[in-house]
């Protein structure tokens, strides 16, 4: 059919015919047809039917679990049906909602951690028997976070007990569905209207992991004013500053803008160079831009040169962003209501129930 995979997504394949692009995306056997001219996504459609038993589901409403909801102002991209099923599993509807997904600066422990702190008194915080029904909660969580940025981390803390969860665990990830009961519509909102610039923010918690001590990285890609990729993780290096912690977050975050820019050329879409990468960090910002640090950054120098060749090819330019502005706070850390709400708003995401002009 001369359709040509993509080198930076296997699961993407794409056709030029003259000036006019078709794109599919396939999921084990579900597939999604776009393009910019009608025309061709239809010939498309009788050309594959022609090859393969398949049924057309027609315009772009449900895709993998979610809902897509057209108006004149964009697509309203959301998990709301998936949301409240679950809701409902848990036998949590008639339960009050709960404003943030995690307390504010609540820490969650092990077992194993525990008992060496308490040092072998007993805790009533004690471990499931059957681990079972905490491991399908927090699997389903993770699943509703393909939309939902501002839950992806606590759901992140909440898989690293997948093994050996406690009471206190299985309360947490509760308190999370009575959160997603309360905001149910809320989505990502891609708007009709906006330009072709890659903003890119990015944070890391230093130490955060009362445990381990390891950091968590954290940051959030917009196209025009569209959130397009996020990521909430641990780190797997212990840092021995926050500036190491900070730098680390920045070469993995510059790696993602770098796979979308790739992504992004298959598609014949032309990113604005540079890329503006917002950081809180200003001594992350100074090791980025000025490499006269070397005892300081020695131990990580692998990531400080990859960062500061994108930098000087002019593809990233570092600006600094103030704490309260930052919206890749709320994958670092739990923030309280207020914060919580306002990082949200900056996102762009919107509910369902809402107006969206």
């Amino acid at each position: 059919m001369g359709f040509v995979q993509s080198h930076y997504d296997y699961s993407l394949f794409t056709q030029r015919v003259g000036g006019d692009l078709i794109v599919i995306l396939v999921y084990v056997d579900d597939l999604l047809v776009t393009g910019n001219n009608v025309k061709l996504i239809y010939q498309v459609r009788t050309d594959l039917q022609a090859r393969f038993k398949m049924k057309d589901l027609g315009e772009l409403k449900f895709f993998l679990g979610i809902d897509f909801c057209r108006s004149k102002e964009g697509i309203l991209m959301n998990q709301r049906k998936y949301a409240l099923e679950l809701v409902s599993e848990m036998g949590l509807a008639g339960s009050k909602p709960v404003a943030t997904p995690l307390e504010f600066n609540h820490k969650l422990t092990s077992v194993a951690f525990d008992e060496f702190m308490n040092k072998g008194e007993a805790s009533t915080d004690v471990q499931l028997e059957d681990p079972g029904s905490y491991q399908k909660l927090v699997g389903r969580l993770l699943y509703l976070t393909m939309t939902r940025p501002d839950i992806a981390f606590v759901v992140q803390v909440l898989s690293q007990h997948m093994h050996a969860p406690k009471q206190s665990h299985l309360e947490a990830a509760i308190r999370v569905v009575k959160h997603i009961k309360g905001t149910a519509g809320l989505g990502m909102f891609m708007p009709a209207k906006g330009n072709k610039e890659l903003v890119v923010y990015c944070d890391s918690d230093w130490c955060l992991c009362v445990e381990t001590r390891k950091s968590i990285t954290g940051y959030i890609v917009k196209f025009g004013e569209a959130v397009i990729s996020w990521k909430s993780k641990k780190q797997s290096i212990v840092s021995r500053s926050s500036a190491e912690s900070e730098f680390r977050n920045m070469a993995a975050t510059v790696a993602e803008v770098t796979w979308l820019v790739g992504l992004f050329g298959e598609l014949g879409i032309a990113v604005t160079n540079p890329v503006q990468l917002f950081y809180d960090s200003k001594a992350a910002i100074q090791i980025a831009t000025h490499p006269i640090f070397h005892e300081r950054t020695k131990h990580f120098d692998i990531d400080c040169h990859f960062v500061r060749e994108k930098i000087q090819s002019g593809q990233i330019q570092t600006q600094h962003i103030g704490t309260k502005e930052q919206p890749a706070d709320l994958l670092t850390t739990s923030l309280c209501k207020p914060q919580h709400e306002y990082l949200i708003s900056k996102l762009g995401m919107k509910n369902l129930f809402h107006p969206l002009a």
